[in-house]
């Protein structure tokens, strides 16, 4: 554990690059070989509209990541937040719980937030929109809302009290994962429901991308599946149901290009039809 603490806590910006890069290179090369859903359209294209926010995200992160080590040291240096509530649990259990708080706060919660919040649901637009998901729509998010996702985890990580080895490893964790499961991969049905008892699986977070309410308010999770179960936003479907998009832009001109995108959040039509 020591030396797990030791490298997150120094982990070069070099390293959670490779992070970044490699589980799209892993996952690419799965779902190329083993896809879900066979390819009836350009991956390469695709691929770089959702690499430039991608980019986008990288940016925002990386000007604003001076407010992240100054939340990290303040709430450290206070003892405050949900870890100092008990200074005695082992570094094992401080850690999981750490990992818990952090992903319900910086991810369920912003997911949900987006998702009720007609300003924020604009900007989200962006990443439901995509009607080819795989693992690059992982990082399909619009700048400004890569800017209210990192004000959730600066949130997040105050109401922690999380040390930033912590927050690194909850980010690198965070960013694996998504691109899991939004990969254009089919595991064995058994094997999906039971990872999804913990975990955010491929077939659990592909419900969240169908196109139609009530599943797009669904299934909010990033890493853990279960803040999803606890508050009742848990919700399935046959992958052969399965849709991508969202039901207000389903033209290839509103979603195929950065410029549409872009400026997505302020055309009107963005009221979402019930299956």
């Amino acid at each position: 554990m020591d030396a797990l603490i030791a490298y997150f806590a120094g982990i070069p910006s070099s390293h959670r690059a490779l992070i970044l890069a490699g589980g799209i290179a892993l996952f690419w090369l799965w779902e190329t070989a083993e896809p879900l859903v066979r390819a009836d359209y350009r991956k390469g294209r695709h691929a770089l509209v959702n690499f430039f926010f991608t980019a986008t995200t990288i940016v925002v992160n990386f000007l604003l990541a001076f407010l992240l080590l100054r939340a990290s040291e303040w709430a450290v240096a206070r003892e405050l937040g949900v870890l100092f509530l008990w200074p005695g649990l082992p570094v094992l259990a401080q850690l999981l719980v750490g990992l818990l708080v952090l992903d319900l706060v910086s991810a369920w919660l912003a997911h949900w937030v987006q998702h009720k919040t007609p300003m924020l649901w604009r900007l989200h637009l962006v990443h439901h929109s995509d009607r080819h998901v795989d693992t690059t729509t992982a990082n399909r998010h619009h700048p400004g809302e890569s800017v209210v996702r990192f004000g959730f985890t600066l949130a997040a990580v105050v109401l922690t009290g999380a040390p930033m080895w912590m927050v690194f490893l909850y980010q690198s964790l965070s960013v694996v994962l998504s691109q899991f499961n939004h990969a254009n991969i089919a595991l064995p049905a058994a094997l999906d429901r039971a990872i999804s008892w913990l975990l955010v699986s491929p077939d659990m977070h592909k419900v969240h991308h169908h196109y139609v309410l009530p599943h797009t308010d669904s299934n909010y999770g990033n890493v853990f599946s279960v803040w999803d179960r606890l508050f009742g936003t848990f919700r399935t479907i046959d992958r052969a149901q399965l849709t991508y998009g969202i039901d207000t832009h389903l033209a290839e001109a509103e979603h195929a290009s950065v410029g549409a995108l872009l400026t997505m959040p302020l055309r009107k039509g963005t009221r979402r039809l019930v299956d």
